[in-house]
């Protein structure tokens, strides 16, 4: 390879055109035109005063493709972006991590919050819950960046029953659009800040037209009275060990109590699961929620809108192991770290909106149907194509007929063992009740359980609800 980092122009590509060619992501760059990352470029004070053989606008899309091609270098990235040019440029090693450490993470940050934000219209399917638009709010601790010293500085290491674990991690919290499992904003670093730290830094994304979910690990009556100040609704699974005074029952086997200064309604249910391989097991599940009317918000009702939650589990997988296949990120220090985050935020969510387009042009398709496997894909061969870049002429798009081509069925219900892979975590247990492999449910039932009327124990009542899949 070469040591220049100068391009070769051709007879058909004039030098200063031949400089911006890579400065592209195939049709997602209708996602993240060029105006936008030349104008996040400006906010940023990330241009250059002359015009450089690798411009920052090109560096702001050769990391997005980074993204796109994690399991291979900068010179196979390279040669990606540039596929269509007759005679491709040739760039140092040294070039791109320099070229990388003049954009910085701020244009990358920047991108992500234009794009940010709920992306369906209010009539698509399983996006609504009555007249509230469901987000939920879950952080993660299994992006893995590489095990160099000034890594293991900022982030630390988590800690297990056996030792530490052999990699650094990132705590990654996010705020979903549970609907399209679209990203309405992000913060990340270390795993020594907690999980409430990072979601109170979101609240302000939040408005009362949203309704809530999380689970147990955002029960904290600080925290849940701040989102309530925004005016969201929120539907939260409680921990078991919380005690709440019972202070008015409900038709519906619910009641009303306090959390600190906040009223809220407690839903505490038996749900009993029977699975087409005979499998039958009862989980227990005590929520709070600012949805204080059972007879508008029935209990049953929002137990079972509360595992929509799952929803952002999926959003991770997508993001973990569809678009980043689980790999450790690449760079080995702190600024590259934030650079490379922000950056696979932006490629998701530029992706998610790519399908929710697609989606919406067909009405009534859920967008649980939309393959992101298929999205990434078909962006992934028009970047090395280097199709349909300039404005476009269809909404939909080569990503949008791809995804409308290989729509998933409906989805099923299903459940399977939840597990913790890692050899050194001391939960690394099998739930014993439930199938080792994801299974079909026939029927659920949810039971209902009252507070006894003279104090908080509680005692089944009569309100029960089976119903197939």
């Amino acid at each position: 390879m070469s040591n220049s980092a100068t391009p070769t122009p051709t007879r058909s590509v004039s030098p200063r055109a031949a400089v911006f060619a890579a400065g592209h992501l195939g049709e997602l760059t209708w996602q993240i035109p060029v105006e936008l990352v030349d104008a996040v470029l400006v906010d940023t004070n990330a241009t250059e005063r002359r015009l450089r053989m690798l411009p920052s606008r090109v560096g702001v899309y050769f990391v997005l493709a980074l993204c796109l091609f994690p399991g291979v270098g900068y010179a196979t990235v390279w040669a990606k972006l540039t596929a269509a040019i007759p005679d491709r440029i040739r760039v140092s090693v040294k070039a791109f991590r320099d070229l990388r450490r003049r954009v910085g993470a701020a244009p990358l940050r920047a991108l992500f919050e234009v794009l940010a934000g709920p992306v369906a219209v209010p009539s698509t399917p399983g996006v609504r819950f009555g007249r509230y638009r469901t987000v939920a709010f879950d952080g993660c601790v299994s992006i893995k960046v590489p095990d160099s010293d000034r890594n293991r500085f900022w982030l630390g290491k988590l800690k297990a029953s056996l030792g530490v674990t052999g990699y650094p991690v990132v705590r990654l919290m996010t705020v979903v659009e549970t609907g399209t499992r679209a990203l309405l904003g992000a913060l990340f670093g270390p795993t020594a800040t907690g999980e409430i730290d990072y979601a109170r830094a979101l609240l302000p994304l939040l408005d009362p037209d949203m309704l809530v979910l999380a689970d147990r690990g955002f029960d904290a009556a600080e925290f849940l009275t701040d989102l309530a100040r925004t005016g969201a609704q929120f539907l939260i699974r409680l921990r078991i060990t919380r005690r709440l005074p019972a202070l008015a029952r409900l038709d519906d086997g619910s009641y009303l109590s306090c959390l600190g200064a906040l009223t809220v309604r407690i839903i505490t249910a038996e749900v009993t699961v029977t699975c087409a391989d005979g499998t039958r097991y009862t989980a227990s599940y005590r929520l709070a929620t600012t949805l204080c009317d059972p007879r508008r918000y029935p209990a049953a009702t929002l137990i079972a809108l509360y595992h929509e939650r799952w929803d952002h589990e999926i959003a991770y997988l997508a993001l973990r192991h569809t678009l980043g296949q689980g790999r450790v990120l690449r760079s080995t220090d702190p600024a590259g770290i934030e650079q490379e985050m922000w950056a696979l935020l932006t490629v998701y969510q530029a992706l998610r909106r790519a399908m929710v387009t697609a989606v919406e042009s067909r009405p009534g398709i859920d967008p649980d149907r939309a393959s992101f496997t298929t999205a990434l894909h078909t962006a992934k061969d028009l970047l090395v194509a280097s199709q349909t870049i300039s404005d476009p002429t269809d909404l939909v798009g080569h990503i949008g007929r791809a995804v409308l081509t290989d729509l998933l069925p409906p989805r099923r219900p299903r459940t399977s063992v939840r597990k913790v892979k890692s050899p050194l975590s001391r939960y690394n247990k099998k739930d014993p009740y439930r199938p080792d492999r994801s299974t079909p449910i026939t029927s659920l039932t949810t039971t209902i359980i009252a507070p006894h009327p003279k104090n908080t124990t509680h005692q089944p009542t009569s309100l029960t609800t089976t119903h197939g899949p």
